[in-house]
């Protein structure tokens, strides 16, 4: 199914269009624009935690389970971006999936820590298939820490015919970013930021909504 339906079945259309709109757009989408200032995201471990059941519900919001009407607990984040190829192209029909631990440091996965508290509420996992723009949305919770690791959001693009590319964001400014093994791993200054998000609050938002921006570029172009 292609997500860029996202959320009609739970009314979220108003607050994805409010969540876009805090972002801006104007060149955002307008293939190339960056291609001269474009740096490729890193390549990060897919880690432990890939989720070794899938949840009833895999779509792009990850605050409510099918139905339900109990949302789970955590900063409400909407988290976008691109998808981009080297030159700054968009890359349509690309699979991005995400998945993090839940408020309480616990993962979908029957080997997280923490799984006694592990928040019901939260799906975990979600995908969302990329249009013409390269663009992808989720509606999720800001990460939080666990014992190891600083707070991050595990990414995976999976297009036809290409390797998969696994990698993390991680909250631009966070103290626990200096002593995270994985992060310290990316050597390149600007490699480094590259993964870096501000998570900002969204100024219409009455509830403390927050908004985050994470392009990914891939190391091709659309003829290699």
């Amino acid at each position: 199914m292609n997500n860029n339906l996202f959320w009609t079945r739970r009314h979220f259309l108003s607050g994805a269009a409010g969540a876009i709109g805090a972002i801006g757009t104007g060149d955002l989408f307008t293939p190339g624009v960056f291609a001269q200032k474009l740096i490729q995201t890193p390549r990060q471990t897919e880690g432990p935690f890939y989720p070794n059941k899938m949840p009833l519900d895999t779509d792009n919001d990850l605050l409510v389970i099918n139905d339900s009407i109990t949302p789970a607990v955590g900063a409400v984040t909407y988290l976008s971006g691109r998808i981009l190829d080297i030159k700054g192209q968009p890359v349509r029909n690309a699979f991005v999936e995400i998945w993090q631990c839940d408020n309480n440091g616990a993962y979908l996965h029957t080997g997280t820590v923490n799984a006694d508290k592990r928040d019901g509420n939260f799906q975990g996992f979600g995908r969302f298939l990329t249009g013409s723009t390269g663009e992808y949305l989720f509606r999720t919770i800001k990460p939080v820490p666990y014992p190891g690791r600083t707070p991050h959001i595990h990414f995976a693009v999976k297009m036809k015919g290409r390797e998969k590319f696994t990698t993390q964001c991680y909250i631009k400014g966070h103290p626990g970013n200096k002593n995270d093994g994985v992060l310290k791993a990316i050597r390149d200054p600007k490699a480094y930021e590259a993964v870096m998000v501000d998570f900002m609050p969204i100024k219409q938002s009455s509830i403390g909504e927050l908004t985050a921006r994470f392009d990914i570029v891939l190391g091709f172009t659309p003829e290699s």
